[in-house]
């Protein structure tokens, strides 16, 4: 049996009050649906990113789901424009970075229990999928090999075999290091980091870490005008959709090369104008997440509704 009809039974037998749905739009919706059809109301944690592409799904959330709860803020602009009101509860990663970044090692103890060099470092940062390693790492390996003064270390995913890595350090004779599962700690402690676009910016603007947000894929500058066709806004990156406003460098498809990579990084390791400002922005994006529970409110939220 398919889980789609396992969900629907459940629903069936149980005959909730509510059903919870959390992201995941092509399996939820269908359950919404569903659910809607049984006079059952629905809630949504986590919003599909229909703010970035498939904005139609917008029409089935509306229709199916009666109460939308985003951990993303500029979502409630989103949905207003399309005349539909939902509550931002606030961002999880909020509270687990902050009790993370208390129960870190201090810098020194990082690097000792790491062996690492007694230099500044360079966090790269190139995803978890094998493809965007491929394609992003070699260019943020030679960006940070331009500053000798500091050490490139690579947050190397727990799930990736490492021989990934070695297999584009080790033709470049690269004396790049590895960390695994402490991508937050290193990024902490970095100077700079080079991070591939995604949930990770957003994360490494929380630790408060200047970056260069990286996505090459591939260099065709018809595929970036063709994603670009498909995209809604000004950004893509997390830091800059909060804050509305570019508050980090995006540096995507052909514009994402070693030059541009290091006109910003170099730049960043200074404490100059472009690092006070990055850092700044932060802060407005800070006060745009808030600090609240974002588990709890929602599900206060839910109680409150029933």
């Amino acid at each position: 049996m398919g889980f789609m009809k396992i969900a629907r039974k459940a629903i069936d037998r149980q005959k909730p009050d509510a059903v919870i749905l959390v992201d995941y739009p092509s399996f939820n919706l269908k359950i919404a649906k569903y659910a809607h059809s049984k006079g059952i109301k629905v809630h949504y944690f986590i919003s599909p990113k229909v703010w970035v592409w498939k904005e139609w799904r917008v029409k089935d959330i509306k229709k199916y789901v009666d109460h939308m709860h985003c951990i993303l803020p500029f979502e409630v602009d989103f949905y207003k424009r399309h005349n539909y009101d939902v509550n931002y509860v606030g961002n999880p990663t909020v509270g687990e970075i902050n009790a993370a970044i208390a129960s870190m090692h201090s810098e020194q103890e990082f690097k000792r229990l790491n062996g690492l060099e007694d230099k500044p470092i360079i966090a790269l940062v190139p995803g978890s999928r094998i493809k965007e390693i491929n394609d992003n790492l070699p260019s943020m390996l030679e960006a940070a090999a331009h500053h000798p003064e500091y050490q490139a270390i690579i947050a190397a995913a727990p799930s990736v075999d490492t021989r990934v890595y070695y297999n584009i350090l080790d033709p470049i004779n690269s004396d790049a290091l590895l960390v695994t599962n402490q991508t937050w700690e290193l990024v902490h402690h970095a100077r700079v980091a080079l991070v591939t676009s995604g949930t990770a910016t957003l994360e490494t603007a929380m630790l408060g870490t200047p970056q260069v947000a990286c996505y090459r894929m591939n260099g065709s500058k018809w595929l970036y005008k063709f994603y670009r066709g498909l995209l809604k806004g000004d950004y893509v990156t997390l830091p800059n959709l909060v804050a509305d406003e570019p508050v980090i460098p995006e540096l995507l498809l052909h514009y994402c090369n070693v030059d541009s990579i290091d006109q910003h990084l170099s730049a960043l390791l200074q404490d100059g104008d472009e690092r006070s400002a990055m850092l700044a922005g932060y802060d407005r994006m800070s006060a745009r997440l808030g600090t609240n529970d974002c588990c709890a409110t929602a599900a206060q939220l839910i109680v409150n509704s029933l």
